[in-house]
């Protein structure tokens, strides 16, 4: 239907860039419901039970259909913890998955990423990241992550690939995260981040702010008259206070998941163009210190 239909671009009425996923975090997140093969993953509907069989090539299929200009390989999210034989069988298999997309993609003119497997295993981890830039790709992205493993683990995980991912492709850091783990991605050499979190919090009255988190619902916030963030010039902040939009919220109220959603989608878009602008003017070390002091918490070591 959206491929007769033109397309995404044309369906949303959207002339941005359009990443699309292949499915594989759902591979993990709906284990319960799906099988993985060889060829592929057998998922069954939550919706009516019916069986679907999907493969790298549907998965390119598909993506191709729906004309985004980003598309991403079928692979197999490892959960945590995991012991490392099973580690490293998903991770082969989706290096198996990676080599049948990047045949199946053909000479499309979206941009094809690979992604990055292999638990917390730093041997395994690179092991995937040589087998994909011998594969070559567009753009590499590291997933695997933000499923349950203490930050520092997470960490541990770029501070391997940093030095070794290929300095002249976009790295893509899946599923990612709060403004400090982005922060500290960044000053590991990540490009690009994809993360519900600016949207399902502030549907949850949990707002991003320069100097930290507000929780909307606290009952402090009942008649407080400033803005959520003094230094954000976004339509919510302009216009509304706190004191309204936790009304809004205590209610049940639509327009404060709207409102709450339009500034921290605003905070994040700022965060992204003041990093840029730090990285760009040789500042970046500056701005996470000055990040951090904003919100009275100790740069990490």
């Amino acid at each position: 239907m959206i491929r007769d239909l033109g397309g995404l671009h044309r369906f949303m009425a959207w002339d941005g860039g359009i990443l699309t996923d292949s499915g594989g975090f759902q591979v993990h997140s709906l284990a319960d419901l799906r099988r993985i093969l060889p060829d592929g993953v057998e998922f069954r509907s939550h919706l009516d039970g019916s069986t679907h069989f999907f493969t790298p090539e549907k998965v390119m299929d598909i993506q191709a259909a729906l004309g985004s200009d980003i598309q991403m390989v079928l692979d197999v999210c490892t959960p945590y913890p995991a012991d490392r034989d099973a580690v490293q069988a998903s991770m082969e298999l989706s290096l198996r998955w990676a080599g049948r997309s990047r045949q199946a993609h053909g000479d499309s003119t979206a941009a094809l990423f690979g992604i990055v497997q292999g638990g917390m295993h730093a041997d395994l981890r690179l092991a995937s990241l040589q087998g994909l830039t011998a594969l070559g790709f567009d753009g590499y992205a590291i997933g695997g992550l933000s499923v349950g493993e203490p930050q520092q683990e997470r960490i541990g995980v770029l501070d391997t690939l940093d030095p070794a991912m290929p300095v002249d492709k976009p790295r893509y850091l899946m599923g990612v995260g709060t403004p400090q783990d982005i922060v500290e991605a960044v000053r590991r050499g990540i490009d690009m981040f994809d993360c519900v979190m600016p949207t399902r919090n502030a549907r949850n009255a949990h707002l991003f702010t320069s100097t930290g988190t507000i929780r909307l619902r606290n009952a402090r916030f009942r008649d407080d008259p400033e803005p959520l963030d003094g230094q954000c010039d976004c339509y919510t902040c302009r216009n509304y206070s706190r004191a309204y939009l936790h009304h809004l919220d205590r209610c049940g109220e639509i327009l404060g998941a709207h409102l709450n959603t339009v500034h921290n989608l605003s905070y994040y878009q700022t965060l992204m163009r003041d990093i840029r602008e730090a990285a760009a003017a040789g500042r970046f070390d500056d701005f996470r210190s000055a990040f951090y002091a904003q919100r009275g918490l100790p740069v990490p070591v």
